[in-house]
């Protein structure tokens, strides 16, 4: 069953007066609807484009987190072949926020690193929500390492509202382990390749996606803050998140545009929980050519440029 956002509230009205005249034609073979069904499925089909035609910020916020958007698990277990995770941070614990490990990506032998938000109930507590402790952070440090040491390029699937803030995570070196992470990032002599498939979030998103190619989603975002965390602090109050949401440049049109990003990557009419397979092929298409770009560079190259990217951010300024 379809669960639909605050904005989609009368596109879920139409598609269900549809379903409910299918089923009721289910129980009666006698009733015919298909002209009245195929109407509002018309009306539904135009609305859904209205819709998304022009998402403000904070309906692509919405959109981005959406419960049944496909998280890292998924997009590793379409696009990537003899996946083998590797655990633990060889020092403390296995953060399971992080998963990552060796795979093949069009049978060329990569490493994977992503956020994991889970599923459902149980997963996503199983899995922090997404939000890494340093544990995830080093896990992901000592992967980059292996991965510049082997010569295999480093992809990230970025989905996580920030780094987890708990008591025990500032005990263990929070911060120490994202700057390590954003350290490693910038000085392995192999491609790096960032996808930012749902919320990025803070330097928990930035310690995995400092690469010398960043890509997003088209309806996925990537902020120093939530919405709601700017909106608590400059207003004092967190209802103000539309605001907050519009004034941060959030959205992967304003971060390409301001040259923080370098691709935005198409996502089907609805959002990319409507069709996760042809979102699987965009982000597979995408890293393929990403990857392409970067096949002559040497290792010195490859450090230049993704160094020099960053050095650049913010030089064409908010006027752009």
């Amino acid at each position: 069953m379809t669960q639909y956002l605050e904005f989609e509230k009368p596109l879920a009205e139409i598609e269900g007066k549809a379903e409910e005249l299918r089923a009721m034609a289910r129980t009666n073979e006698e009733m015919d609807v298909d002209d009245e069904a195929s109407a509002l499925d018309k009306k539904a089909a135009q609305l859904l484009k209205d819709l998304y035609a022009d998402l403000t910020a904070w309906r692509k916020c919405q959109v981005a987190r959406h419960p049944e958007r496909p998280h890292c698990k998924d997009y590793i277990k379409k696009l990537f072949s003899e996946y083998t995770p590797l655990a633990g941070d060889r020092n403390f614990a296995d953060d399971l926020a992080v998963m990552g490990g060796l795979a093949r990506f069009n049978d060329q032998p990569v490493v994977v690193i992503g956020h994991e938000k889970g599923s459902d109930t149980k997963s996503r507590i199983t899995h922090n929500f997404g939000m890494a402790r340093p544990e995830g952070y080093r896990k992901a440090v000592r992967l980059m390492e292996m991965a510049g040491r082997f010569g295999l390029p480093v992809i990230t699937l970025v989905d996580t509202t920030g780094a987890y803030p708990g008591k025990g995570a500032e005990e263990r070196g929070q911060s120490e382990a994202i700057a390590r992470s954003t350290e490693m990032s910038l000085k392995i002599g192999v491609p790096v390749i960032s996808v930012i498939i749902g919320e990025g979030g803070s330097g928990g998103a930035v310690a995995f996606a400092t690469a010398n190619r960043v890509a997003m989603l088209e309806h996925s975002v990537y902020s120093v803050i939530s919405p709601e965390g700017c909106a608590s602090i400059l207003w004092k109050d967190a209802e103000k998140m539309r605001e907050a949401a519009e004034a941060l440049r959030l959205t992967a049109q304003d971060l390409k545009t301001l040259e923080v990003v370098d691709r935005v990557i198409p996502e089907p009419l609805g959002g990319a929980h409507r069709d996760p397979e042809a979102s699987y092929r965009a982000v597979g298409a995408a890293i393929t050519e990403m990857l392409a770009e970067m096949k002559d560079m040497d290792a010195k190259a490859l450090i230049t440029d993704r160094r020099k990217k960053f050095l650049d951010i913010g030089s064409k300024g908010l006027a752009a």
